[in-house]
């Protein structure tokens, strides 16, 4: 089983706590690397876009031709749809390999090689932000499944040529609602459009 079919198979049976993200799934050390000051330093929550940047850098120091293919919070989600780490998932063709990196505090607290085959293309370069998807996903769906079922949102994921059926080539943000008493919420958003694909419960 490739490592993208353990993530959607995890996916449709429902979330896995938001801290246990990529870095967690690669099972290997943790190194920090001091990182410029930036506006997400000191623990404060940040978008998906706030690391980027610094996730950016280091991938490209790492491979020349590495392409950001998956995004997913390390923390929990706040209630503006940021969280104070998220995890970035790159391939280099030219290596073969897969390299994550997990952003908190202003630093990159792992950077380590995935062991397994994440097989998923490359992200476009315009997506809308974690936020933005959050709040779509909250009006439509989220607000009145955690109300109704005093649920939580688990987990918020970026990839794309997996779960758009109807235009595969398109990115989505995927979003996982749960509850201890009632089916989870699953929530996908056009990372272009910002519309609702697809809500299910399950």
């Amino acid at each position: 089983m490739t490592g993208m079919q353990m993530t959607m198979r995890r996916f449709r049976r429902g979330p896995r706590r938001a801290r246990y993200g990529l870095w967690a799934m690669a099972g290997l050390g943790m190194f920090v690397l001091q990182a410029p000051e930036c506006a997400e330093a000191g623990g404060a929550p940040f978008s998906a876009r706030g690391g980027i940047e610094l996730a950016q850098a280091a991938a490209l120091a790492w491979a020349e031709d590495a392409r950001l293919i998956y995004v997913e919070n390390d923390e929990p989600v706040d209630a503006g749809g940021n969280a104070e780490r998220w995890g970035y998932l790159y391939l280099s063709p030219s290596r073969d390999k897969y390299r994550v990196y997990s952003i908190e505090n202003g630093k990159i607290e792992v950077a380590t090689d995935l062991g397994f085959i994440f097989d998923a293309p490359a992200l476009p370069e315009t997506w809308i932000d974690s936020e933005q998807a959050f709040l779509k996903a909250e009006k439509d769906a989220g607000i009145d499944f955690r109300a109704k079922h005093a649920g939580a949102l688990e987990s918020m994921m970026l990839v794309r040529g997996v779960l758009h059926h109807d235009e595969p080539n398109k990115a989505t943000w995927a979003l996982v609602y749960s509850s201890e008493s009632s089916p989870s919420l699953f929530v996908l958003v056009d990372a272009s459009s910002g519309d609702i694909v697809k809500k299910w419960r399950g």
